[in-house]
């Protein structure tokens, strides 16, 4: 089983690809509470460079709230992540977890429905992106 969803954007640039992907995950719902940038951390602490390559940190409040109310560990999975990195071709890929392939490991199936709901969103936002 696949644990992302993906799209490669051949004319952004990588700061237009971030702009893009907030742009599609507010039209789905999400906000972005954190922006993690993995080239500029992985540099300063252990001095090694890669390519571009970003983390946000993305929620739905109201599909947050249906989660942890039937599992209050569920936190451990969220927010949802998806990655933007420069690929060697300079095009960009945009990669979002698979909420299903996350939680399946949780024997709650209250929960099933909440992740067939934000995986729905998060293809969408990924499918826009194309």
């Amino acid at each position: 089983m696949d644990y992302f969803f993906s799209a490669i954007l051949k004319n952004s640039t990588f700061e237009e690809a971030i702009t893009k992907t907030k742009a599609a995950l507010k039209v789905e719902g999400f906000g972005v509470l954190s922006e993690i940038n993995i080239k500029d951390t992985l540099k300063n602490k252990i001095d090694v460079d890669i390519d571009p390559y970003v983390i946000l940190g993305a929620c739905s409040p109201k599909h947050a709230y249906e989660a942890i109310k039937s599992e209050p560990h569920i936190g451990v999975f969220l927010p949802c992540n998806v990655i933007v990195k420069k690929l060697k071709d300079n095009s960009i890929e945009v990669s979002a977890v698979d909420p299903i392939a996350s939680m399946g490991s949780v024997e709650n199936k209250a929960l099933g429905q909440v992740a067939l709901d934000v995986e729905s969103k998060l293809k969408k936002v990924i499918a826009s992106l194309k």
